[in-house]
């Protein structure tokens, strides 16, 4: 049952990301993009990892998304002024989608918490960080390195007119 539950999840992540190259409008790949995201704790949740599934949730599927929708409300991508969404059937894919994974998640939570035997072998945060801060530490500092410079480059290239 585990492996149905997950081979329709990545077939769903699949999906949404495929759909996000195909929409034309930026809000109905965003919320294609918080499937495709969702769809990917949900992986991660039964691949034995609970604290990275609600690490994806919180920060991706949570906060990146609420800066994406910020940046495309800001940016004005649509090409004249008044122009309004489309009609409702682009959100039609995403609730369908989102639903199958609700659906999953609750027929999956409901046999963990009823069965005696899990399945699901469950790695505890505190061996994520032992690992993390222990013999990978070093590609951690390196990570962390890597996007400090991203940041400053970043900023170096959005000066305007700044000799």
């Amino acid at each position: 049952m585990y492996e149905i539950i997950f081979y329709l999840t990545a077939a769903i992540a699949v999906l949404a990301a495929g759909a996000i190259l195909k929409v034309h409008h930026p809000v109905h790949a965003a919320l294609y993009l918080v499937i495709s995201l969702l769809a990917l704790a949900l992986i991660f949740f039964l691949l034995g990892a609970p604290l990275l599934a609600v690490l994806q949730v919180m920060i991706y599927a949570g906060a990146i998304m609420v800066l994406f929708l910020f940046l495309i409300m800001v940016m004005n991508l649509r090409s004249e002024r008044n122009q309004s969404l489309p009609l409702p059937t682009g959100w039609k894919g995403p609730a369908f989608l989102a639903l199958i994974l609700w659906l999953e998640l609750l027929l999956l939570l409901n046999k963990y918490s009823s069965e005696g035997t899990k399945e699901i072998i469950v790695i505890e945060p505190k061996t994520v960080g032992h690992a993390l801060f222990g013999p990978y530490l070093l590609l951690v500092e390196a990570a962390a390195v890597l996007l400090l410079a991203t940041i400053v480059a970043a900023l170096y290239l959005s000066r305007k007119g700044r000799s």
